[in-house]
């Protein structure tokens, strides 16, 4: 279970005037090497944990991997924050267990979207439900209740849909909100304006913390951005080992990676 100072820690990271960067892993190497680099906090990337035991990402399919891995990053000398999609079940009963278990596994919030599998949005108060439940069963939880209306509905992207949205959750008790896909620099002040909550923003090629921090924006995700890097990678030098071009220079070693699990070998 996380402790106190662990939530209040999370909860302070976004009160300080400045942004973060949170960067999302996909397994025990990833969070690991995230730690190791110096990052107080990271989150989980739906699509690499879902892709690591060959499911679709935000089909609802992977509850028990997802729990499985919070135990496991106990170990990381980290924060972490789940990605739980919409909480795998539309049972609000249901997600608040869930959110328990996250609890005792040791995460200090989690990430939950009002996007379908279908491509359709939530009925804002099922969200709302969620958000309740998850409050009650663990209430020093970080509760970041991410809307897709800037992913999912028509576009232009309403703002004002998104605000209402933002409201709703903000009013169901939720601790941030989370605007995956809004990237211009009016849209992202006006939902700082009225959200009355942190804002978290999903990086973008163009964004400079610096700037989203002028915006007001409190927390900067990385989301399945370092997981496609590393497939890129993979593919990468396996190609470049295959046709005799150089390897990259700079690669950890083995025992660089080994020690990770186990610091004393």
């Amino acid at each position: 279970m996380p402790t106190v100072s662990s939530s209040t820690a999370f909860h302070a990271l976004h009160h300080t005037g400045a942004p973060f960067l949170l960067p999302n892993a996909w397994d025990f190497a990833s969070a690991a090497v995230l730690a190791e680099a110096g990052f107080a906090a990271i989150g989980t990337t739906s699509l690499g944990v879902a892709l690591a035991f060959g499911l679709p990402d935000g089909a609802g399919r992977t509850r028990s991997q997802t729990v499985a891995l919070a135990g496991i990053l106990r170990r990381v000398p980290t924060m972490v924050t789940v990605d739980v999609e919409g909480g795998f079940s539309d049972d609000p009963v249901a997600v608040g267990a869930l959110a328990a278990e996250l609890a005792a596994a040791g995460a200090v919030g989690l990430n939950l979207e009002d996007g379908r599998p279908d491509g359709s949005l939530s009925d804002p108060g099922l969200h709302q439900d969620k958000i309740r439940a998850i409050k009650q069963a663990a209430p020093d939880l970080f509760v970041n209740a991410r809307t897709d209306t800037h992913w999912l509905a028509e576009r232009p992207p309403p703002i004002l849909a998104t605000l209402t949205r933002v409201t709703a959750y903000r009013e169901a008790g939720a601790d941030g909100v989370f605007v995956p896909g809004l990237v211009d620099d009016h849209g992202i002040r006006t939902v700082v304006a009225e959200a009355g909550l942190p804002v978290n923003v999903l990086l973008a090629p163009l964004h400079r913390l610096s700037r989203l921090g002028e915006l007001g924006v409190a927390r900067v995700s990385t989301g399945s951005m370092l997981f496609r890097a590393a497939m890129h990678a993979v593919a990468g030098t396996a190609r470049a080992a295959r046709d005799g071009e150089p390897i990259t220079e700079g690669l950890p070693t083995y025992a660089d990676l080994a020690r990770l699990a186990d610091p004393t070998a």
